[in-house]
């Protein structure tokens, strides 16, 4: 069974950049997507983006806006979030979570196994 652990959050600046990390361990017999969701207190959980990890294909909800971008390094396991120009609205934990079998989709009810998560906090 997969297990992902993420990393990187902290408290930054507004217009810092940050990198989440997220390493997945333990073996997955299926192909599977990498999505990244951020979860604000009162709101619900939002999806940033995903990766397929057998082809690479992104996929990125609209707000990101170019602002971050997703990728994976195969031989460490990890799949990376990189953001940049943040601001307090970018405040939140984000997560990482494995989706079986297809690509990266908003719809975090299709996603089987979720990280711990990794608060940023972003001040003006």
């Amino acid at each position: 069974q997969v297990q992902l652990v993420e990393s990187g959050g902290g408290l930054v600046q507004t217009g810092d950049s940050l990198r989440l990390s997220c390493v997945a361990s333990g073996r997955i017999q299926h192909t599977y997507s990498v999505g990244w969701f951020r979860q604000a207190p009162g709101k619900a959980r939002t999806f940033i983006g995903g990766i397929h990890r057998s082809g690479g294909r992104l996929t990125y909800n609209d707000f990101v806006k170019g602002r971050f971008t997703i990728n994976a390094e195969n031989a460490k396991n990890t799949v990376y979030l990189q953001m940049h120009s943040l601001t307090s609205e970018d405040t939140a934990t984000y997560y990482c979570a494995v989706r079986l079998g297809g690509f990266a989709l908003r719809d975090a009810s299709s996603y089987s196994t979720w990280g711990q998560g990794t608060q940023v906090t972003v001040s003006s």
